[in-house]
């Protein structure tokens, strides 16, 4: 029978799309030896024109991956609780199928590994059921995953929620201390049921057969050795932690007029003189906010280019799905567009990122510090300006400030994240023009090659996958 892999994301585009980049980095290095198998959760907030179409070119392209879809599942909203909760609660209710399918799959194929999202642990149950070795695949970093780990003790220290304790600092080991409303959103209130969903999954880490982390060696050296040491988990064993980062989609082969044209844009430009404001498929800003981060980019002198999306729904939220058209314009100052003409190009909504990083011209990046775009940056060398948004984004800041030394941050403030102008203006400068900025060129440009290393033959990462698929070989 054929060895098979079987990957369980959570539902929506980002976690997918790691899943199936771990897919390929397996079949990319062992070729024909195994077939992976995705099972995705049929929901229908996460069922996005893009998500469709991409899972459609990754079956037509990649013929050792496909894709295995759950029925539908009812979910009860006669209750209040927050929409992580609900997509929590839709995960725990697909366990069934979980079960089902696993049996199925185990009928035509050697299942050697399953691999689940941190979000979907209620089916680590059902792989130790089934004697199916059960491994993570944590898609943030080694930092935010010492601090997960750490968690629970987190919990036992505090009877309040952290959204209330606007004074008080968390301290999880050898990390940057985090504010306790900094924490990812989903912890925040201890009366919505996502804060015990969070607790039960960061418990259940050390009872995986290991846990694979999309970051490596020389990037978090201080995060690894903290896991290593074993005192993120006091009571208990550390299981092992393969780093086989940085994994990063490199994007489709769209040749869209947005692509061309930001491209074409940037070809103009002088060598590392252009700072690219981006923050992830998601992050949208407040009219309010987009008129300040105008004002502060004209007054900098800095040749730029910004990616606006559409204003959230929800100014607390600070993201959009909505893809629909909106009037630019009218979001920006009067006049603005006008004046900055000559050395600044506006996007709306989308552009490719992987591509306009890796161009000669962009020589820094505003960013929402999420896992993907942090990696993204480090491999194309460029040094950033962090502005966290959501989820664990503020613990990557810190990270990425007072440890790699590989950003600058902004101040905020912290009722509601907002940055005024003259902030953004004063960091960018800072960035470009000063010897600090120069200096963070020079770590960014040095990281890169060590990411290089890291997936080169020899490298830490390869020896990582190495030693895990040797684990998975040995399974029955």
């Amino acid at each position: 029978m054929q060895d098979t892999i079987v990957l369980f994301p959570a539902p929506g585009m980002g976690h997918v799309i790691s899943m199936v980049e771990l897919g390929k980095l397996i079949l990319h290095r062992y070729g024909h030896q195994f077939s992976i198998v995705i099972l995705l959760i049929t929901f229908e907030f996460s069922e996005t024109p893009g998500l469709i179409s991409y899972i459609s070119t990754i079956s037509q392209t990649c013929p050792f991956i496909s894709f295995r879809r759950f029925p539908p599942v009812p979910i009860d909203n006669t209750f209040s609780r927050s929409p992580i909760a609900i997509v929590f609660e839709c995960i725990l209710l697909n366990k069934p199928y979980v079960l089902e399918f696993l049996q199925e799959i185990s009928k035509e194929c050697n299942i050697c590994a399953f691999v689940i999202d941190l979000f979907c642990t209620s089916a680590l149950s059902v792989g130790k059921d089934l004697k199916i070795p059960t491994y993570y695949f944590f898609t943030s970093g080694a930092a935010c995953l010492s601090a997960f780990l750490y968690f629970p003790k987190i919990h036992e220290q505090h009877t309040k929620s952290f959204k209330d304790l606007a004074d008080t600092l968390l301290n999880f080991p050898n990390l940057p201390p985090l504010k306790a409303i900094h924490i990812p959103e989903p912890i925040l209130y201890r009366d919505d049921p996502a804060y015990y969903d969070m607790l039960y999954f960061c418990s259940n880490l050390p009872k995986a057969d290991g846990i694979i982390v999309n970051s490596f060696n020389d990037l978090e050296p201080k995060a690894v050795k903290t896991i290593a040491d074993g005192v993120c988990v006091p009571d208990a064993s550390t299981p092992p932690i393969y780093y086989i980062g940085p994994l990063i989609a490199e994007g489709g082969s769209s040749t869209s007029a947005a692509q061309h044209d930001c491209l074409s844009w940037l070809d103009k430009q002088p060598s590392k003189s252009v700072v690219f404001l981006c923050f992830g498929s998601r992050g949208s800003f407040s009219i309010e906010q987009v008129k300040e981060m105008a004002n502060g980019l004209e007054r900098s002198g800095q040749r730029f280019m910004w990616v606006v999306k559409k204003p959230p729904y929800d100014e607390k939220r600070k993201q959009n799905d909505d893809m629909s058209d909106f009037d630019l314009q009218a979001m920006l100052p009067e006049g603005f567009l006008n004046r900055v003409k000559d050395r600044a190009m506006v996007v709306k909504s989308w552009a490719p990122q992987v591509a306009v990083l890796n161009h000669d011209s962009v020589g820094g990046f505003v960013t929402h510090c999420g896992w993907n775009s942090v990696l993204e940056a480090v491999v194309a060398g460029v040094p950033m300006v962090a502005w966290p948004l959501h989820a664990e984004q503020h613990l990557n800041r810190n990270v990425l400030v007072e440890d790699m030394k590989l950003a600058i941050g902004v101040e905020q403030r912290d009722d509601d994240g907002f940055v005024r102008g003259d902030e953004l203006e004063k960091r960018v400068r800072e960035l470009m023009e000063s010897n600090k900025g120069r200096e963070l060129r020079e770590k960014s440009w040095k990281m890169k090659e060590r990411s290089l290393e890291a997936l080169a033959e020899s490298g830490s990462s390869i020896g990582a996958l190495v030693r895990l698929v040797v684990q998975w070989k040995r399974s029955p």
